[in-house]
């Protein structure tokens, strides 16, 4: 008997959307792939149902499928039905199944910058399932778009909406894309990841707006997730999908309280917890930030003409530590990070890298210290080379900074593939072949070649699965510890700051507003800011089952 039968989906009489034997199969030169195969679920009015699982187990080619997304060729719907309101979206033409996208079936994307148009601002694309599904008014609509992009959470919205999706931070971003979604009230919210760029203050200011909506319209969501902790908080049934089929399903209490199958309590294992054990006290300063400023010619706004990223900071990192860095989007994180590596520019201040000053260097006498500082950014199929392949991409910071030679080189690229984790059979595929997970190892892998002494890393897990998070923030830990390095850990998780980092610091609005131990961060905070981050940190809550 398979989990399936064992926790069987009782189809509601009021089910808005019921999905049966949905298969979804994608037809490669290497065979056919069976992304979804015979999956069946149901979500009532006002409902919300996670579906949970690691990258490919088919959670968002369940969803794209329902809507016709996926690209065909070479995906193609085998078999099923979903029956929306009576209306089998699976048999549905092309033109009727256009009026309900965006309009009745709405859907937030996970990247936010794919998804939007880079040549329209975002106001005009806020708008235009009002002009165009609802025949309304474009200075009404503008009302409308301001609101919402108020209700999300985008500081100064009027000014906002004659941006475009470049000039918004990603957080930013993915707020727009939320707003675009929740504009028209539909009656299904399909919501792929939506949470995933954001920090926990916003991200719980949108999860409350999404559940305040439902609560006014009676409005269902689908909710797609890697994240259990934000699961726990907010679905009403989990539905948990391994390679294409479902192993589990049951209302969200019961799952986490007593989970029936061995993957389910695998991705609950995964979740990071407690704080980070702290070793021997780092003594040595290897990087030092004094009354650091980057200020940016702010265009847009004449009232305000300096947006200040960073605004006077000072901090030390020691050598052999990491150092956690938090803060909301938009806060001045990644514009610190890219400061210290001479990656963003310094407006006034002192930057010094093992006691020499670094700020003031001219680049070519800055050139040599770049192997001993390097970067791990967010998105690792953006700032991988798709016409490299990964042994081009491991090779090349090895024979630029001539640490090795055309002898040597192939077996030093087959040590890294070793030291992340990738199987050496690999070497000649490239980033377009390798899932997110295995994509940010490549990237580690990069910024570890030239052996450095300081690595920025930028959100490297925010986009991964909690089972191939744990995996790299081991990885992560091991390096640091091998290797002796020190590393500044940009960050919106907390969980996964707390378990990684020996220090924390707490940035808002280009401030810096207390560093500290990790667990007097976390158990005594200073600032009220830091408290209200603490505070909107969703957590699991189960209860013990007691046995009559």
């Amino acid at each position: 008997m398979t989990p399936w039968t064992q926790n069987p989906v009782k189809i509601n009489a009021m089910s808005l959307l019921t999905v049966s034997n949905l298969k979804t199969y994608f037809h490669t030169r290497d065979g056919i792939i069976k992304s979804v195969d015979d999956v069946s679920f149901s979500i009532g009015q006002g409902e919300t149902l996670a579906i949970v699982g690691e990258s490919g187990s088919g959670k968002s080619v369940s969803c794209y499928s329902l809507l016709n997304l996926i690209p065909q060729p070479p995906g193609k719907i085998e078999g099923g039905t979903a029956i929306f309101e009576g209306r089998d979206l699976l048999k549905m033409p092309e033109s009727e199944l256009r009026k309900l996208r965006g309009n009745e079936i709405a859907m937030i994307f996970q990247d936010p910058m794919t998804s939007l148009n880079p040549y329209l601002t975002v106001g005009e694309q806020l708008i235009e399932p009002l002009v165009y599904h609802k025949s309304m008014d474009r200075k009404l609509a503008r009302k409308r778009a301001i609101k919402m992009l108020d209700e999300v959470g985008i500081v100064n919205p009027e000014c906002r909406y004659d941006c475009y999706p470049h000039e918004l931070s990603g957080g930013m971003r993915q707020r727009v894309m939320i707003g675009m979604a929740l504009i028209t009230e539909p009656k299904l919210l399909i919501c792929d990841e939506p949470t995933t760029a954001l920090d926990v203050t916003i991200q719980a200011q949108i999860l409350k707006l999404i559940a305040d909506l439902q609560k006014r319209h009676n409005v269902a969501t689908l909710f797609i997730s890697h994240d259990l902790a934000v699961v726990a908080d907010i679905a009403d049934k989990v539905v948990v999908m391994k390679q294409g089929k479902i192993v589990e399903t049951n209302t969200c209490q019961a799952l986490f309280n007593d989970p029936q199958h061995a993957y389910t309590r695998q991705l609950i294992d995964a979740i990071p917890s407690g704080s980070k054990a702290i070793g021997k006290q780092h003594e040595r300063t290897l990087v030092k930030v004094d009354s650091l400023k980057t200020w940016f010619k702010n265009y847009s706004d004449k009232a305000n003409p300096w947006v200040k990223a960073i605004d006077d900071i000072s901090l030390e990192i020691k050598q052999g530590e990491i150092l956690g860095l938090v803060g909301e989007s938009g806060s001045g994180k990644s514009t610190l990070g890219r400061a210290i590596l001479q990656l963003a520019p310094v407006t006034e201040g002192r930057i010094e890298f093992d006691g020499q000053e670094v700020s003031s260097l001219p680049a070519k006498e800055f050139r040599p210290l770049r192997r001993r500082m390097q970067m791990i950014f967010q998105d690792p199929y953006a700032s991988l080379n798709p016409r490299m392949t990964v042994f081009d991409t491991l090779a090349e910071p090895l024979l630029h900074n001539k640490l090795a030679t055309r002898k040597t080189v192939t077996e030093q690229v087959l040590k890294l593939m070793d030291d992340v984790g990738l199987a050496r059979a690999f070497i000649r595929k490239y980033p377009h072949e390798f899932s997110g997970g295995q994509r940010q190892r490549i990237a580690i892998g990069r910024a570890i070649a030239t052996n450095p002494d300081f690595i920025v890393a930028d959100e490297p897990v925010s986009a991964l699965d909690v089972t191939i998070q744990a995996q790299i923030l081991d990885l992560i830990q091991q390096l640091v510890k091998e290797r002796e390095m020190t590393m500044l850990f940009i960050s919106h998780d907390l969980s996964v700051v707390r378990y990684l980092c020996d220090r924390i610091a707490v940035m808002h609005h280009g401030k810096l507003l207390e560093c500290d131990d990790n667990n007097k961060i976390f158990n005594s905070p200073k600032d009220p800011y830091t408290q209200k981050l603490l505070a909107a940190l969703p957590q699991i809550e189960t209860q013990e089952i007691v046995e009559v």
